[in-house]
């Protein structure tokens, strides 16, 4: 959720990444898309596509306890962002606008058509969050899994209320397309503010119980801001999973839970 957490936190999910990163997704392929390889894995299957978006310098492997856990009919995309893994960098700004244009355009080219199940987590909670603000016509339903708040870098969070070591943290493990996509967090965030919430579908918010437990004061307004989330969204069921940050790799019943119950709860949902 939060891109600045405690050194020892931080090390941890950096050393994660690379161990994620390190084994490859069954299916995952590098196709051309818009003039520019890509990674992904797109697996056919029946009902709503589930789209799923990694967090800041996240590999798509994060989810590879998630996946083999879907029913073996799921329809489900994953994929690197442009500059992560074997995907090419894109010229375009990393902010959430262009984000998720791409990723329609991807899913479109790919033959992954709406409705879609979105499922982020971290910073790309925050892109699904635009994505189904923007798009909610071609959204079954939205699962935020430790999703950053689109004020995150605000007040006690912003960069220049860090202390040296937080800050040289960061300088030094957000680098290349991370460091972007980070630099327009901000603006990403006032991008999904500007725009109405979503209603009328089901919105599931997967929140880190261990984090709650810290005290400093970066701590504090990241537990606040990971509490507010379901305010966002009204009618959220939002679900406390106990362990960190990296529920994915942590915790990935809770992730394939969520996607099950938004399945359920849209087939019983009556036709128009």
């Amino acid at each position: 959720m939060n891109p600045l957490p405690t050194l020892r936190r931080a090390a941890a999910l950096f050393t994660i990444a690379l161990l994620a990163g390190c084994a490859g997704l069954p299916g995952a392929h590098v196709r051309q898309v818009d003039d520019r390889p890509l990674e992904l894995v797109a697996h056919p299957g029946a009902g709503p596509v589930v789209v799923f978006e990694n967090g800041l310098g996240g590999h798509m492997e994060w989810w590879g306890k998630v996946l083999p856990a879907l029913p073996t009919d799921t329809a489900y995309f994953a994929y690197n962002r442009p500059g992560i893994g074997k995907s090419a960098p894109a010229d375009t700004p990393r902010d959430g606008q262009h984000i998720v244009a791409e990723l329609r355009r991807t899913l479109e080219q790919q033959g992954m058509r709406p409705p879609y199940v979105l499922v982020g987590h971290s910073l790309g909670g925050l892109y699904m969050q635009l994505f189904a603000r923007q798009h909610r016509a071609e959204v079954a339903a939205l699962i935020l899994v430790d999703t950053t708040h689109p004020r995150q870098l605000e007040g006690a969070g912003a960069m220049e209320n860090q202390s040296l070591l937080v800050r040289g943290m960061a300088k030094a493990l957000i680098t290349g397309t991370a460091k972007r996509e980070f630099d327009l967090l901000t603006q990403t965030g006032q991008q999904v503010l500007a725009l109405p919430t979503v209603t009328g579908l089901p919105v599931t918010v997967l929140s880190a119980a261990a984090p709650m437990k810290e005290t400093s004061e970066l701590a504090q307004f990241s537990n606040a801001m990971r509490q507010d989330i379901a305010r966002l969204y009204p009618g959220a069921q939002q679900v406390w999973v106990e362990g960190g940050h990296a529920i994915p790799l942590e915790k990935p019943e809770a992730v394939v839970n969520a996607i099950r119950a938004a399945m359920a709860a849209m087939a019983n949902q009556p036709v128009d």
